[in-house]
């Protein structure tokens, strides 16, 4: 018990993900050692979470392999000239 007269939960007493209600006499899908679920598609589902790539590693697979963009190159600054230009005097 806690002190103010309410009692503390038990990481037994709900699914982790859903929140229901986990019965005394019913199975507990247990997933980490620690994280109970009521039934086996919670816990497949929690699982298939944790392995999907979030947006950041989606980005790097996407962009593996692909050299990074090149640099727009700005106006002329007077008396330079760029690769590939003509100067006519």
């Amino acid at each position: 018990m806690e002190g103010g007269g309410g009692a503390k939960a038990h990481f037994l007493d709900a699914c982790f993900l859903c929140r229901k209600r986990l019965a005394g006499n019913r199975d507990i899908f247990m997933y980490r050692g620690d994280t109970p679920f009521c039934s086996e598609e919670c816990r497949r589902t929690q699982m298939e979470a944790e392995a999907a790539p979030t947006p950041a590693e989606k980005q790097r697979e996407l962009t593996r392999g692909v050299p990074p963009p090149r640099q727009v190159e700005g106006p002329q600054e007077r008396g330079k000239v760029r690769a590939g230009s003509v100067l006519a005097l």
